[in-house]
């Protein structure tokens, strides 16, 4: 099993008399701060300027040199975007035995939009990610940063750099795929936490998007009746390190419980036979795909209803605080019957729930910041609110992070 142990605030000024607040801000492991220097003084890079840029001459990729640094960061902007195609549990029911009835008393679940046509997950993912910029008010020449978190790209190498080609970030900034399934988006935000407090970067687009759907067995009742396809997208932003909105996070994986939850790679049979005669045996390689989800619903439901209500109160006691801080519950949109029980175990009221489950299903690493999009845009968060924010799924991996939005 492996575990990530979360930073701290370098100051907030509501919090700052909080005596666990003073703890140390490293990250085990990383490198990316010792316990005795806070996160005010860590070895980062940016741009190099001046003198030294027009030595390296006029180009628009820029270097990175060391610098010591004083930042936080905070989420600025939010967006979101979903497939045209509304599948409700009434369709479902015409090719599969169950009911809308059966559907949403166990899942909570009533619709789910699927990728249909010329869809395509990279164009949702561009979509929510400008939303995104336009919200934060920030040119996607400045971003410097693309985290694509999705279990589902549509390029076996990964989607972030055409996500980057879409947006016309002219820069080049660096993008890659982070793959953690369920998990993706809080990782995404902790990458970028990471990415911006020791190295430099300034903005940073972290976005959920996966279709699932094109892993499901639309005959298997089990699974067919939960995922949705979606994408959503938050702008990250460096600050003085007295705005910095990730207070604390928990990150964990446990291999053993793969068995649980997987789409596992398989060989396909081929149609004729390879070799003769003095041939190497058992190649060329046969083709190669990945199964449709298998899931055992019990044990992912009791591992969620465990681990996950664990996770937020072990980030909230990093953090030097309880559940009395925070305004909003936001945890993966997988069953509402995990959300209830989480919020219960919490002693989080449902008026300070965020939960969206009924309209698109679980959306995997995009259902955390859809509701965090809709949640926003609809008035319910506001600037200075802080969240519980939580992710769980197949690896099995999960993990939280405390954040203030804006």
């Amino acid at each position: 099993m492996a575990n990530a142990s979360g930073f701290l605030g370098p100051s907030v000024p509501s919090l700052r008399r909080r005596a666990q607040f003073q703890r140390s801000m490293a990250i085990h492991g990383s490198g990316f701060c010792s316990p005795e220097l806070s996160a005010k003084r860590v070895f980062c890079s940016s741009a190099i300027q001046g003198a030294d840029k027009q030595a390296l001459g006029d180009s628009s990729i820029e270097s990175r040199a060391p610098r010591l640094v004083s930042k936080g960061c905070k989420l600025l902007g939010s967006g979101s975007a979903i497939p045209s195609l509304q599948v409700s549990n009434d369709d479902l029911a015409k090719i599969v035995d169950t009911s809308d009835e059966w559907i949403s008393v166990r899942t909570g679940i009533r619709n789910r939009r699927v990728l249909s046509g010329k869809d395509s997950l990279t164009n949702l993912a561009a979509e929510a990610a400008r939303k995104a910029l336009e919200m934060a008010q920030v040119d996607a020449d400045d971003v410097d940063m693309v985290l694509m978190c999705t279990s589902t790209p549509e390029d076996l190498f990964g989607s972030a750099p055409q996500i980057q080609k879409a947006l016309g970030c002219k820069k080049y900034p660096l993008s890659y795929d982070i793959t953690a399934a369920c998990s993706g988006f809080v990782l995404g935000l902790v990458s970028a936490a990471c990415h911006i407090r020791g190295g430099g970067f300034n903005n940073v687009l972290v976005i959920g998007a996966d279709s699932l759907s094109r892993y499901v067995d639309w005959t298997d009742r089990g699974t067919s009746i939960l995922f949705g396809d979606a994408a959503g997208a938050v702008l990250v932003q460096s600050c003085d390190a007295e705005e910095d909105g990730l207070f604390a996070f928990d990150l964990h994986s446990d291999g053993d419980g793969q068995r649980h939850l997987k789409a596992s790679f398989t060989e396909n049979d081929i149609d004729h036979a390879v070799g003769t005669n003095g041939a190497i045996s058992d190649f060329p390689p046969r083709r190669s795909s990945y199964s449709c989800i298998q899931m055992n619903g019990k044990e992912v439901f009791r591992f969620a209803c465990r681990s996950v209500p664990q996770s937020i109160e072990s980030a909230l006691q990093k953090a030097g605080l309880d559940g009395s801080n925070i305004d909003w519950l936001l945890l993966h949109q997988a069953n509402q019957r995990i959300i209830d029980a989480v919020a219960t175990r919490l002693e989080v009221p449902p008026e300070r729930v965020i939960s969206n489950l009924a309209n698109y299903g679980n959306t995997s690493a995009a259902s955390i910041p859809l509701a965090l999009d809709e949640a926003v845009r609809s008035g319910k968060v506001k600037a200075g609110h802080m969240i519980a924010a939580a992710g769980f799924g197949a690896g099995l991996t999960w993990g939280s992070a405390i954040v203030r939005w804006g």
